[in-house]
């Protein structure tokens, strides 16, 4: 699960960065969608 959010975030940081060139900006994005997506996935996958 943590594997899944941490490459969720990397995916969108680095979209995020090739569409606007702001570093700042595409990993302030990555980090969100990363610790957004790391409790939907804890619930879909289960302990």
């Amino acid at each position: 699960m943590l594997v899944g959010a941490g490459l969720i975030a990397l995916v969108v940081g680095g979209l995020t960065y090739l569409s606007t060139g702001n570093t700042a900006g595409a990993v302030l994005a990555g980090m969100t969608a990363g610790g957004v997506s790391a409790p939907v996935l804890h619930k879909i996958v289960g302990p």
